[in-house]
């Protein structure tokens, strides 16, 4: 059996061959990327919009992250597998956020991921280490902050805004996250940050400077095509094939060619004489 890969061993890739992470939500996900290769399956709050069909990552909740943390720790990936503390699940106080966190652990997850790189952030995420709990922290365009960021808006562009998402790199870092993921920002800073911090990036619309890149199981199979952000390559069209088949077995039903007799379950000939004769007796 191969051995999962783990917060050191992502740790221990800091400058050297790129991480590739995916962002996916249940067991047949889980498998494609696995075994496409990736290094790091990232079970997001994500799932909120891509999956759930909300408009932001607001509404999921540590049981509905528990229930898909599951669905992809049962396919029993060789990558590891990270899963996001929703939003108010870090905020109230760190019993609660270690208690939150062990919840995601249980059901599947190596490590969880925490957005902010504030004071109040780093408390939690101290806190998590100190449970022995790995930590990814998450900096720039922070989705669960999308009210306080005026929406999915490309942050640091500003000199002064830049200096404060390096300096809570810096800390994020220093306080014990094993990686930390840039998301929205300027490839010049993603850069700067990258050579400034002793633990792996990994980019999400943050130019190509990082450690490594991540991106949505369903955004680059063309699975997801509502919104295309800017940072995202298609590397397939899986929901234009899927309305086609789709489609197509529509057309097969409806004009009597599916399911085929080949495509049928038959009884016995003896069975087949017998509901003949019982047939033929109620006509």
């Amino acid at each position: 059996m191969t051995q999962q890969l783990t917060a050191p061993g992502i740790r221990a890739r800091k400058g050297g061959s790129p991480i590739v992470m995916v962002t996916a939500y249940d067991s047949p996900g889980a498998r494609i990327a696995d075994d496409a290769g990736v290094d790091i399956i990232l079970v997001g709050d994500s799932v909120a919009m891509v999956v759930l069909g909300y408009d932001d990552t607001l509404q999921v909740t540590i049981a509905d992250m528990a229930h898909h943390v599951g669905a992809v720790g049962r396919a029993g990936p060789r990558a590891m597998v990270v899963a996001d503390l929703p939003w108010l699940s870090y905020h109230a106080s760190p019993a609660e956020t270690v208690q939150n966190a062990g919840i995601l652990v249980r059901a599947g997850a190596q490590a969880v991921k925490l957005e902010g790189g504030s004071p109040a952030r780093l408390v939690m995420v101290g806190a998590l280490v100190d449970a022995g709990i790995p930590v990814m922290g998450h900096i720039g365009l922070t989705p669960q902050s999308v009210h306080v960021q005026g929406g999915y808006r490309v942050q640091g562009r500003e000199l002064d805004q830049a200096e404060a998402l390096a300096a809570e790199a810096e800390a994020l870092a220093s306080a014990g996250c094993f990686s930390i993921v840039l998301e929205g920002i300027p490839a010049e800073l993603a850069r700067l940050v990258t050579g400034g911090v002793d633990v792996p990036t990994i980019g999400i619309g943050a130019g190509p400077h990082c450690d490594g890149q991540v991106l949505v199981f369903h955004d680059l199979l063309g699975l997801e095509d509502r919104v295309v952000p800017k940072f995202v390559r298609r590397y397939a069209s899986m929901k234009a094939d899927a309305v086609a088949a789709v489609s197509l077995f529509a057309q097969d039903v409806r004009a009597g060619r599916f399911p085929s007799e080949a495509e049928s379950y038959h009884v016995t000939g003896d069975t087949a004489r017998g509901l003949d004769r019982g047939s033929s007796r109620t006509a």
